[in-house]
């Protein structure tokens, strides 16, 4: 008998929510479903003990990948090893497109008989569409964010189910007026909020700017009021590379909270990835920001990257810039923060990236089922496709 109905596996922290938010639906709609699976700390929140630890998987670009290519082949290993002693029936595969496929890879060699969903694709419609073929002879199911994303796959007979941006089904709006009163925050203060990223390398790489750009916007304006928000997975790197930052921002803590902190601000300040889309949808203006490696840099810009932006809301508006953008050679903390002191001291400026910032995201909302019930459906109708469990509608 197998030890799992389910496994899933997350190496990142966007992932690793995601995977607990899908888990919940799974649980919700059929609790007698065994779920095991590989992830961090939201998965740990739902009693799955994660049996190898993946963090070493959370870093950022080709560049620093290839660096720790000998770490990743060994993980996939371990976690392969692990899947298989589990022998569930399915397997989900979250996001992280290079390791995942490795693991897909070794799975689908010795155990051919495990269906295998990759829950969010690679983004073929910006970089690589050659991925698709790939992705299409190694899983049997892909849950995609976008409708966009579906030619790629049809003509390699891959299944594939749109299930939507899984950020814009999240939380809810936040409580703006209680995360203002909790910081003794006045009508006419003016909240700056910096979410420094996800991974270690962006804490080495954009977080810097960031923080800098916050203190020059502080310099300008005495009366601003700091705040940063570190991923939990990144929480202690975040502490020890900026040791005096107690002094200047107030550190936020509390995963549950983030929406309110999101709506709370007057400003974000953001490193690029996921969070971009649930500021917009607390309503709040950001700058983006995003810096990786000079190599990976290079070869995106030369032969990869098809986009003219990286934040999902300016690509899915016609690679418009409605989200101002710091990459690479212009993200500097002196350009972050005059774009922020203009937006600030400008009458109706932040209003205005409010209005438009709204509008933009309509182009993002299509689907009123939240993303992660869309997942669960799609991964019930794999199981009900294995031989070996009955499971209902």
């Amino acid at each position: 008998m197998s030890a799992a109905d389910v496994y899933f596996v997350a190496a990142e922290a966007s992932g690793d929510l995601l995977a607990r938010e899908v888990i919940e639906e799974l649980r919700g709609a059929h609790p007698d479903l065994r779920v095991l699976g590989i992830g961090g700390p939201e998965l740990t929140e739902v009693g799955i003990q994660s049996p190898i630890d993946i963090s070493p998987l959370s870093v950022l670009g080709l560049f620093e990948g290839i660096r720790i290519y000998g770490e990743v082949i060994k993980l996939a290993d371990a976690a392969a090893e692990a899947i298989l002693l589990a022998d569930p029936k399915v397997v989900v595969l979250v996001d992280s497109w290079g390791f995942m496929l490795r693991l897909a890879q070794r799975i689908r060699s010795r155990a051919p008989h495990i269906r295998l969903v990759k829950l969010i694709g690679p983004q073929v419609w910006a970089t690589r569409p050659g991925r698709a073929k790939v992705l299409a002879a190694t899983v049997d199911h892909l849950l995609c964010m976008h409708d966009i994303e579906v030619p790629y796959y049809e003509p390699h007979g891959l299944k594939t189910t749109v299930i939507g941006n899984p950020a814009l089904s999240r939380g809810g709006r936040g409580d703006r007026a209680g995360f203002r009163r909790q910081h003794g925050l006045m009508d006419g203060d003016i909240a700056v909020l910096v979410l420094p990223g996800s991974r270690r390398s962006e804490i080495v790489g954009v977080a810097p700017a960031l923080i800098e750009a916050a203190l020059l916007v502080k310099r300008a304006l005495p009366g601003a009021r700091l705040f940063v928000e570190p991923a939990q997975n990144v929480i202690d790197a975040f502490k020890d590379a900026f040791p005096e930052a107690p002094e200047q921002f107030c550190i936020l803590n509390d995963p549950a909270c983030r929406f309110n902190a999101m709506a709370g601000a007057d400003l974000v300040l953001a490193c690029s990835g996921t969070v971009t889309s649930e500021v917009a949808m607390q309503g709040t203006p950001m700058i983006v920001a995003y810096k990786t490696g000079w190599v990976t840099w290079a070869l995106a810009r030369s032969l990869l990257y098809k986009k003219t932006h990286i934040t999902l809301l300016n690509i899915l508006n016609d690679d418009t810039p409605v989200v101002p953008e710091f990459v690479q050679t212009k993200l500097r903390a002196g350009n972050v923060a005059d774009q922020a002191i203009e937006w600030i001291k400008e009458p109706g400026a932040l209003q205005r990236q409010r209005e438009v910032q709204a509008l933009a995201l309509t182009r993002l909302q299509k689907e009123k089922t939240p993303a992660a019930v869309l997942a669960a459906r799609a991964i019930c109708s794999e199981l009900r496709a294995d031989q070996r469990l009955t499971i209902g509608a």
